[in-house]
């Protein structure tokens, strides 16, 4: 991890929630933790950043508003309790319109001037710029680290793309007095989980072989050419078992507490079936292998992105079965 992000330090517990809490009850229990309101925000499973702060120990120091926080107000709100300034990445929503958001460059030598460490938590992580290949910026581990922050937490699955786990990355001098924290045998991960990490973070030593190996990555990154040939595929073997179906132009999105509202080009194969929508739908659902699709316009969607090619007989399989079975 180290090598690959340039920091420091490194250490690893169960989840992304695991690693902002161990941060907040180690360096800032019973003292205040200064949050922009824009950014505190809720992801799955009623993740809550005021309640994990609030279990932590640390207080939470708001300010700003929800669509415009200045330098200045991070400013006014230090004082001699005040332990980490904390910028929370919303990966899992956007603000649009008339708004002002204060960065890292600008809040790294305001840490500087009082001593107080600038904490980053990116939520979903990512390694590779995706800008360059056609996405939306997403900011990375690496360019988050280079701007000056002295320590980033991050999830090991969603853009990642490996074991569900929380990653803390930066300053050694934090990291180490973090990981002597007695909770950190409560948040620890087990050695099969450590060895999937292992297995996907070497792969990130070569970009080009971490595109074509980690599924979460390649599905993103698919060429839409490669993705309409398999969809039109998909569609000539459906036909030929009585299924009638279309391949259509769409949108697919990451989802998974990550990239929101981005969408990324794809085809999908809709299927007009003969009873409703939703009990087609079950009916895939609850087979052998479970088939997960989409309603959309009373059509059944699959989208190609998604189906690998191993994966089209047992796919033509269980289509056949679930839509001609009128018991």
């Amino acid at each position: 991890m180290k090598r690959i992000v340039n920091a420091e330090s490194a250490i690893v517990v169960n989840n992304n929630a695991g690693a902002v809490f161990l941060c907040l009850n180690t360096l800032a229990k019973g003292r205040e933790v200064v949050v922009s309101r824009g950014e505190l925000v809720e992801i799955g499973g009623s993740f809550r950043i005021p309640d994990v702060m609030k279990n932590s120990g640390a207080f939470l120091r708001e300010v700003g508003t929800t669509n415009k926080t200045h330098l200045h107000d991070y400013e006014r709100a230090i004082n001699e309790n005040t332990a980490l300034i904390l910028k929370v990445h919303p990966s899992n929503f956007r603000i649009i319109g008339f708004t002002k958001e204060t960065n890292i460059e600008e809040l790294v030598p305001l840490g500087k001037k009082y001593g107080i460490p600038i904490m980053v938590d990116l939520g979903s992580g990512c390694f590779i710029d995706l800008k360059k290949y056609g996405l939306t910026h997403e900011p990375t581990v690496q360019e988050v680290l280079l701007k000056g922050a002295d320590l980033v937490t991050f999830s090991g699955d969603k853009l990642l793309g490996g074991a569900q786990a929380g990653f803390i990355v930066g300053k050694a001098e934090l990291v180490e007095k973090i990981s002597k924290n007695p909770l950190m045998r409560a948040l620890r991960v087990d050695k099969m989980t450590l060895a999937a990490l292992e297995a996907t973070l070497r792969l990130y030593v070569d970009e080009k072989r971490a595109i074509m190996k980690i599924p979460t990555l390649r599905m993103i990154l698919e060429d839409p050419a490669h993705i309409k040939k398999r969809a039109n595929k998909i569609s000539r073997l459906l036909r030929k078992e009585g299924i009638p179906t279309k391949v259509k132009e769409d949108i697919s999105m990451p989802g998974g507490g990550s990239l929101p509202e981005v969408g990324v080009k794809t085809y999908v194969v809709t299927i007009k079936p003969k009873i409703v929508p939703q009990e087609l739908a079950k009916r895939l659902r609850l087979g052998e292998p479970p088939v997960i699709v989409r309603i959309k316009d009373d059509l059944i969607v699959l989208d190609a992105r998604t189906i690998q090619e191993h994966e089209i007989p047992l796919l033509i399989k269980a289509l056949r079965k679930a839509f001609h079975d009128d018991n």
